[in-house]
């Protein structure tokens, strides 16, 4: 297995009672971070302090209180199962979570600007389908400047990846003369074709590398990894055969507006044009808020 310090396996960072644990400082860098636990019996107490922060269920219901509100999230039983409500928590908020037995992702970020706490319900998530051909995927646009706008610095989106098929495609990055200048953490969760479970036994392909070559890293990704983006392009990722591939992408930077712009590696931006007359992978959408598309069955 490689040792990279921006390669995180599942587990690595697990205090006991998270299985991912990384904050900014954890990161090596200024805003990103992300942990992920199952909530026990009595729940779960907490404050956001300097960070925003997302409540994403990944397995179970979940129930947030926060501020005088209590939001009921129905969540999902996996996330190659459908697509969930979510809720958003602001600067400086006291919040408990509940629903025993329940996997939660939260993503944050290092904010300053203070926002309302927020209930997004399934239905009003936007759905996206990406690329062509072998390149098809599914963007759930959960929290995307675009269709989320009451947040300071966070931005997440979920990626679904039929078996087989490449994502994160173009390579491209947020980094160096782009528009903006954003960290990114990769959640990766691999399932089984036929099944809306996880595979432990699955895997995918990740690439990272840089113009001067000082990053080339070709990674095998398990269930549960996580890839931190520090720079330069990322992409593809790779699904493997009968692997269908889930990612849960963090970002936050120091623009003055919430952007996910990127830049394409020129040598394989044309790949783009290939797309434009290239009917899309019937298998995309694989999922929507009612539950496994019909097309993925």
């Amino acid at each position: 297995m490689i040792s990279h310090p921006w390669y995180v396996p599942a587990g690595s960072t697990g205090d006991g009672t998270s299985s991912v644990v990384i904050d900014a400082k954890r990161a090596g860098w200024a805003y990103c971070g992300l942990t992920v636990r199952t909530l026990p019996d009595g729940g779960i107490t907490f404050t956001t302090g300097g960070t925003e922060q997302a409540v994403l269920p990944l397995s179970g219901p979940v129930t947030v209180e926060v501020e005088g509100h209590r939001f009921a999230l129905a969540g999902r039983d996996s996330v190659f199962s459908a697509v969930t409500d979510w809720a958003y928590l602001p600067l400086d908020a006291e919040v408990r979570l509940s629903g025993p037995g329940s996997e939660v992702a939260l993503p944050s970020a290092v904010a300053t600007g203070r926002f309302d706490p927020v209930m997004i319900p399934a239905a009003d998530v936007s759905i996206e389908v990406r690329g062509a051909g072998g390149a098809t995927r599914q963007v759930t646009n959960f929290m995307s400047p675009e269709a989320f706008d009451g947040a300071d610095k966070l931005m997440c989106v979920e990626l679904l990846t039929p078996s087989g098929n490449w994502s994160s495609y173009p390579p491209h990055r947020h980094d160096a003369d782009c528009p903006v200048n954003n960290e990114e953490i990769y959640y990766f969760r691999i399932g089984r074709d036929g099944t809306t479970t996880y595979e432990p036994a699955g895997f995918g392909l990740h690439r990272t590398y840089t113009d001067d070559g000082e990053v080339d890293l070709d990674l095998h990704v398990a269930d549960g990894d996580v890839f931190l983006v520090h720079r330069g392009y990322h992409g593809p990722c790779v699904a493997a055969p009968g692997y269908p591939l889930y990612y849960l992408n963090v970002l936050a930077g120091p623009g003055a507006e919430r952007s996910m712009a990127f830049c394409d590696d020129p040598t394989h931006h044309w790949v783009r044009e290939s797309w434009v007359d290239m009917p899309t992978d019937p298998r995309c959408p694989m999922t929507g808020p009612t539950g496994l598309h019909m097309a993925a069955t």
